[in-house]
């Protein structure tokens, strides 16, 4: 339980910060999941049209500090991956 002012207010900040990085998160997620059902389905044409949309979602989640820097980079990597070894096939 908060003693101060300050604190009061510390708490009420860091309840709103953290609501906002859940929904930064959730987005993050779903994203990241309907291109791996697409890749998974096997359809390319669909995953090579999610894939910028998905790697777009992935950098502002990562300028937001949500996740680290390198999650992101890993991340987009192993999702680019998929993604071309699908169009190979």
């Amino acid at each position: 339980m908060a003693n101060t002012k300050s604190a009061e207010k510390r708490n009420r900040q860091n309840i709103k910060a953290r609501e906002r990085n859940r929904a930064q998160r959730s987005t993050l997620r779903t994203a990241i999941k309907k291109l791996r059902t697409a890749v998974a389905s096997g359809d390319a044409t669909r995953a090579q049209e999610i894939l910028p949309e998905t790697l777009s979602v992935i950098d502002k989640t990562a300028q937001k500090r949500v996740i680290h820097t390198n999650t992101a980079s890993r991340y987009k990597s192993r999702l680019a991956q998929k993604v071309a070894a699908l169009g190979g096939k």
